[in-house]
């Protein structure tokens, strides 16, 4: 398998955080699976071989170029044969520089990158089709995405909301509604309103996605502790809660998840 990974230029590293890409060609008769959990970030993934499926979940994967929102569970995708899938992992608060419409709206789903920018979105995949290396990719999305950065400003309420999410961040997703809204300069229910449109999930379930997140960072740095320890180092109140929470976002029990997994946090990972 051929993975590879790449940051942003310096004027996209405010609203991009990484970009991946997978070429990969399975045995015949070989399926791969592989679950998709709540990473706190939405991703524009462009598939360049048939697109995986999704195999015990409502979801499904419309188009072979779509955006994916914030979620707020687990489902699992299969493919066989080839494998080619390029993608853009957005900051968590980036893509309203991109895509300016309430993100909410594409909370737990996908959409198809032509049914948001048009003939632009046609355009891109096509041309991004046509390549035949990472690099030349990566000049192709910073060319895209650089020019789309260009038609907008950076709004007010782009910056009291990045501010909000660093502040997530240092605590780890441990922080209240009222000290967010407080940061923001707004009263909660305002509070909630623009970071659930400029997001794209609202401020309880995003902090529930990233003390997730938090929880296999922790594991990540310190392979050694056990799972009271774990509940406790990732800011739940109790080791029963901890493991509800976990189970709801990935479909498995933390013990079962790091039994099986490497720890390995998307959100927290540079």
């Amino acid at each position: 398998m051929g993975i590879n990974f790449a940051l942003p230029s310096c004027v996209l590293a405010p609203y991009i955080k990484r970009y991946w890409a997978i070429e990969n060609s399975l045995a015949s008769g070989e399926t791969c699976v592989q679950r998709i959990i709540p990473t706190g970030m939405s991703e524009l993934m462009l598939y360049f071989t048939p697109r995986p499926q999704v195999l015990n979940n409502p979801k499904h994967l419309t188009d072979n170029a779509a955006l994916y929102g914030h979620q707020n569970d687990w489902y699992d995708i299969g493919y066989t044969g080839s494998l080619s899938v390029f993608s853009i992992v957005f900051q968590p608060h980036g893509l309203m520089q991109f895509f300016r419409f309430p993100l909410n709206e594409i909370y737990n789903h996908n959409v198809p990158l032509r049914h948001l920018i048009g003939q632009a979105g046609r355009d891109l995949e096509e041309k991004m089709g046509e390549t035949t290396t990472f690099e030349q990719k990566l000049n192709i999305i910073e060319d895209f995405f650089i020019s789309s950065l260009s038609r907008y400003y950076i709004d007010f309420e782009y910056r009291r909301i990045a501010g909000v999410i660093e502040l997530i961040q240092q605590r780890r997703g441990n922080i209240s509604i009222e000290a967010m809204a407080s940061k923001a300069c707004l009263s909660r229910r305002q509070f909630e309103r623009v970071f659930t449109e400029q997001i794209g999930a609202t401020p309880k379930q995003y902090l529930k996605t990233i003390r997730f997140q938090n929880a296999i960072y922790q594991k990540q740095l310190h392979k050694e502790l056990n799972m009271t320890e774990l509940s406790y180092e990732s800011g739940y109140y109790d080791q029963s809660h901890f493991i509800s929470e976990f189970k709801s976002m990935c479909g498995q029990t933390p013990r079962q998840f790091f039994a099986e997994n490497e720890a390995c946090s998307d959100f927290f990972d540079t």
